[in-house]
């Protein structure tokens, strides 16, 4: 697994007992929310503005998921912070590929990997990356 690059953007989410199922844990299916969540995040830090939301209405770009794979680690609760480490580890020809640790106290919970591809958003169709995007990525992608 790719080490964890010094300019990897740090997302905090308050995890809520909203958030867990009867086992007092987060349910299952909320950790990939939180992960996209802290993806959507270094989108509007790096680009600023919504983020995706800008993205898809202000410049009709999307960048839809076609993989999500997740290893879970330890159990994540409300009595802790949430952070998010989330950083680019590749950026092909029309996608990008996000890396996200989630830890809490200090403890690996989750670590994911997505894919995602561009597309002109109101004909679904697959493109290149702005060119601003691409710089913005390729500046924080890490050394190889």
């Amino acid at each position: 697994m790719e080490d964890r690059p010094d300019n990897a953007h740090r997302h905090v989410i308050r995890v809520t007992w909203g958030d867990c199922d009867p086992a007092k844990i987060v349910y299952t299916a909320r950790i990939p929310w939180f992960a996209l969540d802290a993806i959507n995040g270094w989108w509007v830090e790096n680009l600023g503005g919504d983020g995706w939301f800008q993205m898809e209405i202000d410049r009709n770009v999307g960048t839809p998921f076609v993989r999500l794979e997740m290893d879970f680690r330890s159990p994540i609760t409300p009595r802790h912070e949430l952070v998010c480490h989330v950083w680019p580890v590749r950026l092909g020809e029309t996608s990008i590929t996000f890396r996200v640790d989630g830890e809490q106290d200090g403890k690996l919970c989750f670590s994911s990997r997505t894919v995602s591809v561009f597309i002109e958003a109101d004909a679904f169709s697959k493109r290149t990356p702005p060119d601003d995007m691409r710089a913005a990525i390729e500046a924080r992608l890490p050394a190889a």
